[in-house]
């Protein structure tokens, strides 16, 4: 009802931004999250307001920006003014988080929960998926998890592994269980070496405690942790990051379903160019074979819905993991990607596949069989 007084710009679409994104009342922006800060310090997109939820100030009067630094770092350096809810429950965080009180234009004070995400219990499709990953990880690997409930089942089954270190975007509950285990040391990384660095934590109260004024883990800005330059310094990196569909070229799909979107391009190819130029690194696209009622969607595809934006090209793409099996493309020609791809399709499609890759002779392989 006051579409004609503002109008809401994504630069991540969530649940929340959907149907109104769609419906055209919303706008989205496709942008890589290590872009947005720029936006704001650079005045592309000039702030009046940055609203944002605080600590409460310690006794030198400096306020945290808690559990979510990303671009409301820049938010609160390069707007006009500040107007912040004051939390008595919002974590101290350090790192780049202070907001010195006196930055605040006006703040109300409140007492109450934060919003947490639980975690999600993934499908059998999803903990096979986890499986393959797992054994992709190395000891002494830097680890970067995306959102969701494959990262979430990925953590769950590196207990075993030695001196991990950790450089991600963001991280959930999951994380604070592995580093409980003591497989989390972060001794082998170089940049931040001993710390546990994020930009963001998404969870329940656990891992909200986790971070209270943990001297383990440090909050910077996305343009600092999503920078591939800085990613790439660290060993082994691993980078676990989703996908909604991958045609047998390799080009990756991970914000819409055609011209539908539904979420955006967050960090996911900043981390795995930033994996792959790492010694020993590993870029990983995750996503179960199938999608819609009984699976009857194959999201290995021959060709990417019409519509459907490129996340990540295929000469980005390393590997590629479903239920099915773990394939690695780099290097590898078209014809040899789709063979791997198809191999890793679920069985119900793969005759399909044949037959589509067959058909358009611009992946030549008319000859699988």
């Amino acid at each position: 009802q006051h579409a004609d007084r503002f109008r809401s710009t994504a630069y991540f679409t969530g649940a929340n931004l959907r149907a109104a994104v769609n419906d055209g009342r919303a706008d989205y922006v496709p942008i890589f999250l290590s872009e947005v800060p720029g936006l704001f310090s650079g005045g592309l997109v000039p702030l009046d307001v940055a609203f944002v939820q605080l600590s409460p100030p310690d006794r030198h009067g400096l306020c945290s920006l808690g559990t979510s630094v990303d671009a409301a770092r820049a938010a609160v350096d390069h707007a006009r003014l500040v107007i912040a809810e004051i939390n008595e429950q919002m974590p101290r965080t350090l790192g780049k988080t202070v907001v010195p009180l006196s930055r605040v234009h006006r703040f109300v004070h409140v007492d109450r929960p934060l919003y947490e995400a639980p975690e999600r219990d993934g499908s059998p499709a999803i903990a096979t998926i986890a499986e393959q990953i797992a054994r992709l990880v190395p000891d002494g690997a830097t680890l970067q998890m995306g959102i969701g409930a494959i990262p979430d089942a990925v953590l769950a089954r590196l207990g075993d592994k030695l001196d991990l270190g950790v450089h991600t975007e963001m991280f959930s509950d999951r994380l604070v269980d592995l580093f409980a285990t003591g497989a989390i040391t972060n001794r082998r990384k170089k940049v931040h070496a001993g710390r546990i660095v994020t930009s963001f934590v998404a969870g329940t109260r656990k891992v909200f405690d986790f971070v209270h004024d943990n001297p383990q883990v440090e909050f910077h800005p996305c343009d600092r942790t999503n920078d591939p330059v800085i990613i790439q310094a660290n060993p082994a990196v691993v980078a676990i990051n989703a996908a909604l569909q991958v045609d047998l070229s390799g080009q990756v799909c991970a914000d819409s379903i055609g011209t539908r979107i539904v979420s955006g391009i967050g960090g996911q190819l900043d981390f795995l160019r930033g994996a792959a130029r790492s010694v020993g690194g590993v870029p990983i696209i995750a996503l179960p074979s199938t999608a819609g009622k009984d699976g009857s969607i194959s999201r290995i595809a021959a060709t990417l819905t019409p519509g459907a934006g490129v996340v990540t090209s295929r000469g980005h793409v390393h590997w590629v993991v479903t239920e099915f099996g773990a394939v690695h493309l780099h290097g590898r020609s078209v014809r040899e990607r789709a063979e791997r791809l198809i191999s890793i399709a679920h069985p119900d499609h793969r005759a399909a596949l044949r037959a589509q890759a067959a058909e358009a002779r611009v992946f030549a392989v008319q000859g699988l069989h």
